[in-house]
């Protein structure tokens, strides 16, 4: 470019010193020949300042882009997974520590989606029984968690980096890491948005759900009393660990509200209908907790959805209600009249059973 404009700039300037030769007379005349030089070394000076400024410039470029250069991070090889699993294998790198040998193990992630006294506690506890899996517990419970979709994205991608630091943790060596999920505490609320967090960043879910929901009804209320009782005695134990704990809460009779007793099932049944219709399209199981009381191997398709080792797995928490219904509520009478020959009446029974 530099040599373009100086041969240029040397033709106009001998045009016109040319054309004033011509038509000037008062001038005195001058030698053609002496102006021509001067032109020429002047354009030559001027050329080799704007060569040396952009050779200057190319130079510091080219010594950036070297020095920005970094050495790839060898990448970790690929599992032997089926094509479609690809975008439920992760690699992460937390923040907090390192995962050293551990860095090449695939780690997937899940959330257990179920609704208060399903057995979710009971069933995480059997998940964290497994060497490899981490989940964390009832985490959106504190509300400034939930509060808006980014805090809840924020407290997800913590999670989900292993970042997260509770009792559960397994660090290094997590293969499956996630989190128990309440559907009122803002899943429903924000569903479109977590839909697309969980498809972008291949989270699977667990749907953990109570076939016979009066028995749910009634472990709300137990529960509702025992939260109460530990507060007043200053203890805070979360769960029900020994016989004799599970003996004095299930003395409890809760009175229910037989009048109002269809309308809270029906709200029920359409809470759980409307979170599997938002959450479709999310790779997902559904589970019951009747059933994996019932049948050991539903555990085992747990783990297979997990993708880890499969291994028996324990839990250190006490069923509460294991007789009739009838044993457990102060107004039994008026639950039958008021579930007898309804959809509900099999709930009487004892759990559902198909």
């Amino acid at each position: 470019m530099s040599l373009i404009s100086w041969s240029i700039t040397a033709f106009d300037i001998w045009v016109i010193d040319d054309l004033q030769d011509t038509f000037s007379l008062k001038s005195p005349k001058k030698s053609p020949l002496v102006l021509r030089m001067i032109v020429l070394m002047f354009a030559m000076v001027c050329g080799v300042y704007i060569c040396s400024i952009c050779l200057k410039q190319i130079g510091t470029r080219t010594t950036n882009e070297f020095l920005n250069v970094e050495e790839p991070q060898r990448p970790c090889p690929e599992p032997n997974i089926e094509p479609w699993e690809i975008p439920y294998v992760h690699y992460p790198k937390p923040k907090t520590y390192s995962r050293d040998e551990c860095a090449c193990n695939p780690v997937r992630y899940f959330a257990i989606l179920s609704m208060q006294r399903s057995g979710s506690g009971w069933f995480e506890t059997l998940l964290n029984n497994h060497t490899n899996i981490s989940s964390n517990g009832e985490i959106f419970s504190v509300k400034v968690r939930r509060s808006n979709i980014s805090s809840i994205v924020e407290t997800l991608d913590t999670i989900y980096n292993l970042d997260w630091l509770s009792s559960a943790s397994k660090n290094e060596c997590t293969a499956a890491v996630g989190l128990k999920w309440m559907l009122n505490q803002g899943l429903l609320q924000h569903h479109e948005e977590i839909v697309e967090y969980f498809r972008t960043r291949g989270v699977s879910a667990i749907f953990l759900f109570r076939r016979n929901l009066l028995r749910r009804m009634i472990s709300v209320l137990a529960n509702s009393y025992d939260r109460d009782a530990k507060l007043l005695n200053g203890t805070h134990k979360s769960h029900v660990h020994s016989p004799h704990e599970a003996e004095i809460l299930a003395r409890y009779k809760p009175l229910i509200n037989a009048t109002l007793l269809i309308r809270d099932l029906k709200q029920v049944e359409e809470t759980q209908t409307k979170a599997l219709e938002y959450f479709k399209s999310t790779r997902h199981i559904i589970l019951y907790y009747e059933d994996i009381l019932k049948n050991s191997s539903k555990l085992a398709d747990v783990q297979e959805f997990l993708k880890v080792p499969k291994r028996e797995v324990k839990s250190r928490q006490v069923k509460i209600h294991k007789g009739p219904l009838s044993n457990y509520v102060d107004n039994w009478d008026d639950l039958q009249k008021a579930l007898n020959g309804t959809q509900y009446q099999s709930f009487l029974i004892g759990d559902y059973r198909k």
